[in-house]
């Protein structure tokens, strides 16, 4: 291997003990699938000497890799077609579901669920998905590889420390940027109840930024930290500003509404997908972090 032009890292105690594949997906970092063609090309030494990407590090070992080019960052992928492997990263995976899939299978049947799908889409490695959508609202859906990894990605949402963006239609002209606080009582499943009082918990609140109008309504951005059922629908009817046809919650026309998961980031995994709704243009310069 020439060594010119080489990246060398030092294995830590943080990441002793992983897969020499998911050591590169973490350390570098880059999806699983490029991590293990790296390694099966013979690319990647260890101490000087070729591995396999099954075995594991120890502390203190030298991983050496071919340094990367600096890349444009890729365009981001429509949220049109079906249920689709995202990105992946050894740790986490982000999955796409169209609208009026289930996000996980329904005791008695109820239709086909984007867990169900997930020996496929996800053949390689068992996934345990860690948040869900309603049937109709499409977007990412987010899996973790290890029970250890579904409870970091729950301590992070406890800190506030998972970011969720969506993107909405909402009714009415939304003139500028809002914070919706109030309480929610989820105790029945079939429609969340708008509570009198806000809550004090920042995890439970819910950001809505306007980005266009669209004739009478308006295309926003929502985001949260943490979420409850149905937070952003029943936020926004509390705002004033119901998903369009959002009938459950006091919006008009037709449905069915539009709301759309697009992008999720946390402890350096990030994905995005962007939603293929007929006739509405996303302004991607207004989406800044």
């Amino acid at each position: 291997m020439d060594k010119t032009n080489q990246k060398v890292i030092v294995v830590d105690a943080g990441l002793a003990g992983l897969r020499l594949d998911r050591f590169l997906s973490q350390a570098c970092p880059m999806p699983l699938r490029a991590a293990r063609r790296l390694v099966e090309r013979g690319a990647v030494t260890v101490d000087g000497q070729a591995w396999g990407s099954t075995r594991k590090l120890r502390a203190g070992q030298e991983v050496r890799l071919p340094a990367m080019e600096e890349q444009a960052p890729p365009e981001i992928p429509s949220g049109g077609g079906g249920p689709a492997l995202l990105a992946e990263d050894g740790r986490y995976a982000a999955f796409r579901k169209p609208a009026g899939l289930h996000t996980v299978s329904l005791a008695g049947g109820g239709g086909e669920s984007l867990e169900a799908m997930l020996p496929r889409l996800s053949p390689e490695w068992a996934v345990k998905l860690v948040n869900r959508l309603d049937r109709d609202t499409s977007g990412i859906v987010l899996g973790a590889y290890t029970p250890q990894y579904e409870e970091r990605f729950r301590e992070l949402e406890n800190q506030g420390l998972v970011l969720k963006r969506y993107l909405a239609v909402v009714q009415g002209a939304l003139e500028g940027p809002a914070a919706v606080r109030r309480d929610l009582d989820t105790a029945k499943r079939s429609k969340t109840r708008i509570l009198a009082q806000d809550t004090p918990d920042a995890l439970r609140w819910t950001t809505v930024k306007p980005l266009a109008r669209l004739g009478a309504d308006t295309l926003v951005e929502a985001r949260i930290a943490k979420g409850a059922r149905h937070q952003i629908r029943a936020h926004l009817s509390a705002l004033g500003h119901p998903l369009r046809g959002d009938a459950l919650y006091g919006g008009g026309g037709e449905g069915p509404f539009l709301l759309h998961h697009w992008s999720v980031a946390l402890d350096g995994f990030e994905a995005s997908c962007l939603p293929d709704w007929e006739g509405v243009e996303v302004p991607l310069e207004l989406l800044r972090p």
